[in-house]
Order: C-alpha cells, then structure tokens, then sequence
C-alpha cells in the first residue's frame, strides 16, 4: 500500500499531462498532492511546494545544469543567427531528398555522438531541423528519433558520462560485497548485450522508418505531409528560433559557421569531463577520470565556449553589439518554457524521494524474488520508477545497490551481468519516454516539437522494444547467450513493428514512397 501511495503523485503529473495536454499545471497539481501527502494538511502542502521549488533551484548541481540549459539555447541562436543552421540545411538537402533519407541520417548521427545525451540533443536536434522540415517530416517524428538516441546511445557508448557514472555505482555494490577480484568496468562492458532495452530501441528506429508507422505517429505523419503543418494546431513547440531570431544576420552563411560552435562544444566537453574528474591534476585513467567527473560543470564550460564562439563569428559578420545582445537573451527566453517544465520535473522528484517511492516499491516486490523471476521483476521495478520520477540516474541509484547483491546471492556473476543490463535498460525507458524526463524535454526542445505531442506520440513506439526486453528477460534461465536472444528479439521486433503499421488495412503502408516520389 506504501509503495501505491508513493506513486500517486508522479502517476498523477504522468496522467493528468497525457489527458489536458497541460504539462505545467498537471505537474504542479501533482506536487501539491505530494504535499499534502506529506504535511497531512491541504494549506500546510502550499507552504511545502513553494519549499521544495526553493531546494530544487538553489541546489548546486540543478542551478549549474539551468545555466547550462540557457547557454545552449544562446549557442543555438547564435548557429541560427549567423548561418550555419541553413548552410548545414541546404549542404544536407543537396546530398538527402527523400523524408526517409532525412530520418536515417538524423538516427545515424545519434548514433555517432554519443558521449552525452544533451549534447547529442542540441547537435542532432540543430543539424537536422530545418532538414527534416524540408522533407515534411512532423516535428513528434523527429523528436522520437532524437530521444530514441540521446540516452540509450550514451548508455552504451564506449565514452560518456553516463558509463563513468554506472561503473561507479557498480563499483560501490562491488566493495559492499567484496568482490575485490572482479573489475567493475569490465563487468559493465559485459552487461551491455543484456541492455535489451537499450538495445532495441535503437534498432526500433531504422526499422520503423523503413517500414512505416502506427499510433498516433500515423496520424501525424500524414498531417506534416498532406498539409505541410509540422507542428499540430493548437500545439506550442517548446522551441521556436524562427519566431524569436526572425532572419538570419545573412543568408552567404558557410558550413563552418555551424560546425565550428560544435567542434568547440564537442572539444570542451571531452576535455572538461576529463579535466574535472581530476585527470590532470590528480593523473587519473580515463575512465576513473570520467567516473568522477563534474558533468554539470564540465558540460557549463563547453555550452559556454560554444556560445562565445558563435559570438565571435557574429561578430566577425560585423553584427552589432546590440544585435548580438539581444541573440543572446534571445536564445534564453527559447529555452524558457523548457526550464520551467525541467524545474517542475525535478521538483516532482523530490517528492517522490520525501514519500521513499523507490523503497518502497523495491520492499513491495522482495518476496517475490527468485533466480527465475529476479531479470524481469527488477527490469519492471527500473522502468515504473524511471517513468514515475523520470529519473535514469536516479532509478540506477537505487536499484543497483540492491540489485547487485540480490544477483550474487541468488546466482553467479553471469546473473550479476543480466540485472546489471536490465537495471540499466529498465532505467532507459523512463528516461527515454516520460514527460517529467529531462532527457524527453531536451528531445522536445531541440525538435521543435509540443512536448505533450512527442510523449502521447513516442509511448507507442517505446512499448514495442520495451515489452519484447520483457520478453527476454524471462527467457535468460532458459537460453544463456544474450546475442542469441538479442538475435531472436530483433527478429519479433521486425514482425511486430511490420505486423502494426499495416493494422487497419494498408492506407499508409507507402506514406514515404508516395511522399519521395
């Protein structure tokens, strides 16, 4: 009963948000309900909302993270401003002319950064708007391949932040136990096949693009490319450059205009994650480095250097001093509605932590624990707290320490290998489709996309790999080897996502050959 409790405020901002299309005020119900829960006084839960806000924003690492936000907004004002975003349009429309063309070079470069999945949003996001506009493409469409990278590329990447943070947590669960013969990272690289989750999603992409679709995603296809309307009537894309920057300083802009911004944010952010993690001053290995890393400060350096080298080129154009003045506000009111929806998310988070949401629900399910069910309840338990709290790290956070020991126990350190996997593909998929995630906001934003649209429209496609993951993870007892399964997964997942985009008869089965041609 604790554990339902514990859920009803999250569940509460999930639904409400999904059902009114109003994501501010169902989350801020949402944690006035919390408050209540926890004051046990409808007034008092006011005083206590306005408190948790208080913490949320004045915590170190949250108020690093908003300034980071803001300053890439303004590092993406200034690509727009001086040029680069149509020169990197009109370079990729040369070379991509067909909607299906646009879609899987946007999924290819996903793929290729993936060492940090805001970074992968702000680089993909700019480089394939306007491109994707061109072909008709709906912005909910492009949003879900941005989100179907971000994360679960950065979770498996061979370098990221994302891997330093997990190696450390399995380090932790590791010295708890005294597995001093084992490596943590050696055993994260061997849990990476057991990332089902993970795994599939990114599969999930090319294959829908190829095939078609289904949902609510049909629907908004055939609007974008009957009507030209890539944003539905009456929804409000979290951003809009157009309408904030107007026109570019110039329309001569050359691709290095955008690539050099993000050649510097790519550069700096590496760096920085080293630097900060103390692989210069304190000689760490790269990974060690990593693992201790800033990513707040790191990532706020390297937004900061792509701003001033966006800065530096307007003016270089010979762009105004008050013209760049107002680019740079310009770029944070953009990020405006975003930093307000992610304010609201954390908040909505630490609610959940003052009422033990994931204690709870960990307690809830002990008993049932066994060898054969320990995969598939814990892959389970990842994804209704990752959906719930919208949190990755956070459900990583909780679950591994418990995971961890729960697998040695119960087996071997190939069970280790299996919960480590689906503890962290159980975390992706809150991160990757919850509309209190920052990851999802991120994906929304650099989109162009309503946030609510890209959720109602994304959940579809997610509950596809994510149920055949499930699938999996009940079959570990029964077959070993997780390519084998992986191979067996991919194969369902082909027929299930062919099998639904020609549901209802076959009036979309050629919605990108009609479009192309």
């Amino acid at each position: 009963m604790e554990a339902l409790i514990a859920l009803v405020p999250p569940l509460t901002a999930v639904v409400f948000a999904l059902v009114t299309r109003r994501v501010n005020l169902s989350l801020f119900l949402s944690i006035w309900i919390g408050g209540w829960f926890v004051t046990g006084n409808p007034i008092a839960a006011i005083g206590q909302t306005f408190t948790w806000f208080a913490e949320v924003m004045t915590d170190e690492w949250n108020a690093r993270f908003l300034v980071l936000t803001s300053l890439l907004g303004a590092g993406a004002a200034f690509m727009f401003k001086i040029g680069g975003s149509h020169a990197v349009a009109r370079w990729l429309g040369n070379r991509v002319s067909t909607s299906r063309g646009s879609l899987l070079l946007t999924w290819a470069l996903g793929i290729l950064i993936f060492f940090n999945d805001y970074v992968n949003s702000v680089i993909v996001g700019n480089a394939s708007r306007d491109l994707t506009a061109r072909q008709k493409v709906s912005r909910e469409k492009l949003a879900w391949v941005l989100d179907s990278t971000s994360s679960p590329m950065a979770t498996l990447g061979p370098i990221s932040d994302w891997i330093g943070y997990q190696v450390s947590l399995i380090a932790a669960a590791f010295v708890s136990l005294s597995l001093t013969t084992e490596k943590p990272y050696w055993v994260f690289l061997q849990s990476i096949p057991w990332n089902f989750y993970a795994l599939l999603c990114l599969a999930s992409v090319p294959m829908i693009i190829l095939m078609g679709d289904f949902g609510p995603m049909r629907k908004a296809e055939r609007r974008a490319q009957e009507s030209g309307e890539l944003v539905a009537p009456g929804d409000t894309p979290l951003l809009s450059v157009e309408g904030e920057l107007g026109e570019p300083h110039t329309q001569d802009g050359h691709l290095w205009h955008f690539l050099l911004p993000l050649v510097v944010l790519i550069g700096v952010s590496g760096w920085a994650l080293w630097y900060t993690g103390g692989g210069m001053e304190e000689g760490k290995p790269l990974m060690d480095a990593i693992a201790d890393t800033d990513v707040a400060v790191a990532l706020t350096w390297a937004a900061f250097a792509m701003t001033m080298t966006g800065l530096g080129i307007a003016l270089w154009q010979r762009m105004s001093l008050e013209e760049c003045e107002n680019t740079l506000l310009a770029g944070f009111r953009i990020m405006l509605p975003a930093l307000v929806i992610i304010i609201l998310a954390w908040t909505i988070g630490t609610v959940t932590d003052a009422m033990n949401a994931g204690e709870h629900i960990v307690e809830a399910t002990r008993d049932w624990l066994s060898p054969a069910l320990l995969p598939i309840l814990i892959f389970a338990i990842a994804m209704v707290i990752s959906f719930a709290t919208g949190s990755s790290w956070g459900t990583m956070a909780i679950l591994t320490p418990v995971g961890v020991p729960l697998a040695y126990t119960m087996g071997d350190m190939t069970m280790v290998q299996i919960v480590i996997g689906a503890i962290f593909s159980g975390a992706i998929f809150g991160d990757h489709c919850s509309p209190i995630s920052d990851t999802t906001v991120m994906s929304s934003i650099f989109a162009g996309s309503d946030h609510i649209a890209h959720v109602r429209t994304q959940i579809p496609y997610a509950i596809v790999p994510a149920s055949i993951a499930a699938t999996l993870y009940c079959l570990t007892l029964v077959l070993d080897s997780p390519f084998l399964l992986l191979g067996i997964g991919l194969i369902v997942q082909a027929a299930l996502i062919w099998g639904l985009t020609r549901w209802r008869g076959k009036q979309t089965q050629h919605q990108y050959a009609n479009h192309d041609a």
